[in-house]
């Protein structure tokens, strides 16, 4: 593989990490809202936060395990961010005559349990799914591609799924609730990546064509605290 020095060399890499991590912060703030749909009550963070996975793989198909995770780690610092400066912004008094104190600390009045566990279970279950994607395009040389879109995507959001309810909600809800709550989370999203598997295709022929690359990690470190190439990549 030939190594660069940066991911200037690529026309869109830096367009997607972006919309990456606004598609990750905008889940974060509308997660809040539960939702029904059909006989499910889920957040509204289902219609986008799937999205993402969807995200590091095109990342590690194109441009490889490193730009995945530059983008993970934006996008790990970028909610803590959000999460800080919301904690900090709820807690300011307001002014006497602004009278939204109590609408605005409902949606940025992030609770510490968990603002943690969903940063566990994204840092997690984003190097899974970008390490699992990596490693079967070696073992299917680059073929099939379908099979590591949606074996990622499955390992993936069973450790980030998993992680989030269990530290959420152990000690609070009884296990029996908890496992449900895992598996018909888990089922609606490996269900969202597999509908979206067309336009997974069409995105990631469009810009392999489109940047002329194709990455393959067989010399890559998949440390995910490899800082040394956070800002490299190699195809």
């Amino acid at each position: 593989m030939a190594s660069h020095s940066g991911a200037s060399r690529y026309k869109y890499l830096d367009a997607l990490t972006t919309a990456f991590v606004v598609i990750l912060l905008v889940s974060n703030l509308v997660a809040q809202k539960v939702c029904q749909i059909g006989p499910f009550a889920v957040s509204a963070a289902i219609l986008l936060f799937p999205v993402t996975y969807i995200f590091g793989d095109i990342f590690t198909e194109i441009y490889g395990f490193a730009a995945s995770r530059r983008a993970i780690w934006l996008g790990f610092f970028g909610t803590a961010l959000l999460y800080l400066i919301g904690t900090l912004t709820v807690a300011l008094p307001p002014a006497p005559d602004w009278h939204n104190q109590q609408a605005f600390a409902a949606v940025f009045g992030f609770i510490p349990r968990i603002l943690a566990a969903s940063l566990a279970a994204f840092w997690a279950g984003e190097f899974a799914n970008s390490y699992t994607m990596a490693r079967l395009k070696l073992l299917t040389e680059g073929r099939m591609l379908w099979t590591r879109t949606v074996g990622s995507t499955v390992v993936g959001q069973a450790v980030d799924t998993t992680i989030v309810v269990l530290l959420t909600y152990v000690g609070v809800v009884p296990f029996k609730t908890m496992a449900n709550m895992i598996a018909t989370g888990y089922l609606l999203k490996v269900g969202y990546e597999v509908l979206a598997t067309p336009l997974t295709y069409m995105v990631i022929s469009w810009l392999k064509r489109a940047e002329g690359a194709e990455a393959f990690d067989r010399h890559e470190s998949f440390n995910p605290f490899n800082f040394s190439q956070i800002h490299g990549v190699e195809e």
